[in-house]
């Protein structure tokens, strides 16, 4: 059943970090049951009705409530708060897609530790299971990787999910996932498959029955359902599926049918874009389909065969379905938060991911009309990874990166932002300064200018005064030119800059205790020392040593795609007011539903179980105050502030409470009183044995006893009134005894009872024992016949044993 078609808004992750007017959201906002509108900054904005109010709310908004969402849930599950997160988002996200994600994480309060590529959360699962995502999942937990010294494993994974599909070519080693490259299709998925259903059932149902479904939202997304459900039948079975809806449009039922071999042909033109991701991923990784050992598909798209045979066709062999298809992406990401959580012990685990798209820079020469140019990080480029430019400078300068293959990304604008290197100043001398400009691709695969410092090199005679951080002059010192383009490199020359770049750590490896790899910055010399001294030459002169000193420069970044922080701050402070609204709007529909809770079952009850403990007239006015509240909820009480659900509520209760204690009295008195009974019987009985003389009490004190017989004789004549005060009232009375009463009385018999008559026996000191020797010897004597007594005992070093002593002594005729 669906219900505010309108006001429910799905199908928005790709609108994150473009503008209203970009072609994909006009092309999509036809297929929407919501309304899409331009926001103040040119972002797309979504109207719907909010607490009776219409409201538009930007992407990032719409993503931070549902992160707000799945954040109470996971509180709820495990009881604690929730404040990291790892992200997955597809690889072919750009860096504006990839910041506005962040922004809504932020906007809820959540410290997003990674966003991770979905290929790679899966790989993650996989090495744990059987995929960064993705591949994660399948690695972490694999035992029969090869190990670090071998040749690695090369497992393909093919993801197709509801909207895009995606392969990724992974090496795996012990301990050890590097991404070869990523290759995608980011818009052919499972929808695009359901979207050829509807449009033929669509046309037949114009025809047989002069409906056109796509005049109306509602039925139209019934379609979409029922083509979904079709779409899955027909991948386990080959026989023709009925496809019937009743009351379609206009009470009218609708039925058709289709089988598999229909449905691939209908597709055809799908099934074939399948092959170009993959031939893709073959060339960019120059890997043969030989060299390839496995391949993995996950996505629910991946279950219709004619899918599964297209893969297996193109890679020679059959594919593996050992991941779970839906979750695989959810869990491999849930082991990235465990491995950069410090609460959990996670196998170590290297993961290199990869750059999706070739990044450059762009920079203005000083002569006005030349540019240079150096693309920084290649396409499937290790990620996160840094590099070091160095630029030689009198002034500020601008940066501009941008994609270096636009055709090849996904987004309408290729350039990433300009950043300003600010405060650069010419030496002393006027001389250009020495700049070094870190460029970086972070964990969550976005890049960035991320530090610039001026070097001042300070010269000083004494070497000890030199710090640690030197340089040395040389006639010899010139620009370190390792390109491979020499256009590029006389380019530079001519500007100036230093192109070899310098780079921090090759690869990075995650551990549990940091969310990013740090980055090793390995230095290249500026300049070469030339230590050679030919022998016909007087010796030179001592260079002297420069101090250097690095100057922080400041950077300003104006990005293609980013929420100012005016805006951001107004998104998380309208997002904390939400929250709230909506703590308080639980809060009135809980109170409401308490007291139409109360109403419904008091009313069975008055009719069952409590219908003899309440009187004939309280009966009527109680059912008619009953049947007022029913109606008033659904009337002039359907939309009330939570106090007055409340009140009434409360209103009921001084009537109902009454009748269910007294209930709750006669269900518990008998069984109490039973209880009682039984306790008096027990002291009573310890009580006439001990007056017999028992050895089981005879140990106890008269006096103590005495107590017992005393508290017995109370509580038993407390007990007859008590029965004989119930005897008189009705069950629609107000009992004479209650519960509690009896349960104190119980408590206080044990209390003086249970002490006496548990007393443990006073030990009895036992018979000192004779010396066991002279027993043993008596024994023996006792025993022994007359030829053992005169027989001759042994000797031991030269003396008689003690037995012996007698005849030792003897007398001799």
């Amino acid at each position: 059943q669906i219900t505010h078609a309108h006001n429910t808004v799905s199908n928005f992750k790709r609108f994150h970090g473009r503008a209203f007017n970009d072609l994909f959201v006009q092309k999509e906002k036809e297929k929407l049951s919501y309304d899409l509108v331009p926001m103040k900054n040119g972002g797309v904005g979504v109207k719907v009705m909010y607490m009776d109010e219409e409201h538009i709310f930007s992407v990032e908004q719409i993503s931070a409530m549902l992160l707000t969402k799945l954040k109470e849930t996971a509180e709820s599950n495990l009881k604690k708060p929730v404040t990291d997160c790892v992200i997955s988002v597809p690889s072919f996200f750009t860096d504006a897609e990839r910041r506005s994600l962040l922004d809504a994480a932020q906007i809820v309060g959540l410290n997003c530790l990674r966003l991770m590529n979905d290929m790679t959360a899966e790989i993650v699962w996989i090495i744990s299971d059987t995929s960064f995502a993705v591949a994660l999942n399948y690695g972490i937990y694999k035992q029969d990787l090869p190990a670090p010294e071998e040749k690695p494993r090369i497992v393909v994974f093919v993801d197709m999910g509801h909207s895009a599909f995606q392969v990724s070519a992974c090496a795996f080693n012990k301990s050890k996932l590097k991404v070869l490259g990523t290759a995608f299709d980011p818009f052919l998925g499972g929808r695009n498959f359901d979207g050829k259903l509807v449009d033929y059932f669509c046309a037949e149902i114009k025809s047989k029955y002069k409906l056109d479904p796509k005049t109306k939202v509602r039925a139209l997304l019934r379609l979409y359902q029922e083509c979904e459900k079709l779409k899955k039948l027909m991948s386990s079975n080959s026989t023709d599926i009925p496809l019937n809806i009743e009351c379609f449009m206009n009470d009218t039922d609708v039925s058709g049918k289709m089988n598999r071999s229909q449905f691939e042909e209908l597709c055809a033109d799908l099934l074939q874009r399948i092959e170009t991701p993959l031939h893709s991923l073959i060339e960019q990784t120059q890997l043969k389909v030989e060299d390839v050992n496995a391949v993995e598909i996950v996505g629910g798209a991946t279950r219709i065969p004619a899918v599964k045979e297209r893969i297996a066709k193109f890679f020679g062999k059959d594919v593996s379905t050992t991941l779970n298809a839906d979750e695989a992406i959810a869990r491999g990401c849930a082991l990235q938060c465990a491995i950069l959580s410090p609460a959990f012990k996670v196998r170590e685990f290297s993961v290199t991911d990869a750059t999706p798209f070739p990044i450059s820079l762009l920079w203005n020469t000083e002569a006005e009309d030349t540019e240079g140019v150096h693309e920084v990080f290649s396409r499937n480029h290790a990620a996160p990874f840094s590099k070091v430019l160095i630029f030689y400078r009198k002034g500020p300068f601008e940066l501009e990166a941008f994609y270096s293959d636009p055709n090849g990304v996904p987004y309408p604008e290729s350039k990433i932002g300009n950043y300003v290197i600010q405060n650069v100043a010419a030496q002393k001398d006027g001389e250009k300064s020495k700049v070094k400009v870190k460029v970086r691709v972070n964990t969550h695969g976005i890049f960035s200018v991320s530090t610039a410092s001026m070097v001042e090199p300070v010269k000083s005679e004494d070497c000890e005064d030199v710090s640690v951080e030197t340089e040395v002059e040389s006639q010899d010192q010139r620009p370190i030119e390792n390109l491979s383009d020499k256009n590029i490199q006389q380019e530079n020359s001519e500007a100036g800059t230093q192109s070899q770049v310098q780079t921090d750590s090759q690869q990075t490896s995650q551990s549990p205790h940091s969310s990013e790899p740090p980055s090793e910055e390995n230095k290249i010399p500026d300049v070469k020392k030339t230590n050679e001294k030919k022998g016909d030459q007087p010796p030179e002169a001592k260079k002297p040593k420069i101090k250097v000193k690095n100057v922080e420069l400041s950077i300003e970044a104006n990005l293609v795609w980013q929420l100012g922080k005016d805006l951001l701050n107004m998104y998380i402070e309208t997002e904390g007011k939400m929250i709230m609204q909506d703590k308080l709007e639980k809060e009135r529909n809980d109170a409401k539903n308490a007291v139409e809770e109360y109403v419904y079952e008091f009313r069975d009850k008055l009719s069952g179980p409590y219908e003899k403990f309440v009187c004939e007239k309280d009966l009527q006015g109680f059912s008619a105050l009953l049947a007022e509240t029913e109606g008033w909820l659904y009337e002039e009480g359907e939309d009330e502030a939570k106090q007055v659900y409340v009140e009434k509520l409360e209103d009921l209760k001084k009537l109902g409470t009454p009748i269910e204690m007294r209930y709750q009295e006669a269900e518990k008195r008998p069984r109490l009183l039973q209880e009682l009974g039984h306790r008096l019987q027990y002291y009573a009985t310890i009580a006439g044995e001990f007056r017999n003389k028992d050895e089981k009490y005879i140990h106890i004190d008269e006096m103590e006893m005495m107590k017992v017989e005393k508290c017995v004789s109370e509580v038993v004549e407390w007990m007859n009134n008590a029965v004989s005060a119930q005897a008189k009232k009705s069950l629609d009375q107000d009992p004479a005894v209650h519960s509690s009463e009896i349960k104190a009385k119980l408590q206080e018999l044990n209390n003086v009872c249970e002490p006496v008559v548990t007393q443990p026996k006073p030990k009895v000191d036992s018979p000192k024992e004779e010396n066991p020797l002279s027993e043993q010897s008596d024994y023996k004597s006792e025993d022994m016949g007359e030829d053992d007594k005169n027989s001759e005992m042994p000797q031991q070093n030269g003396e008689c044993h003690p037995s012996d002593q007698n005849i030792i002594n003897m007398d001799l005729d």
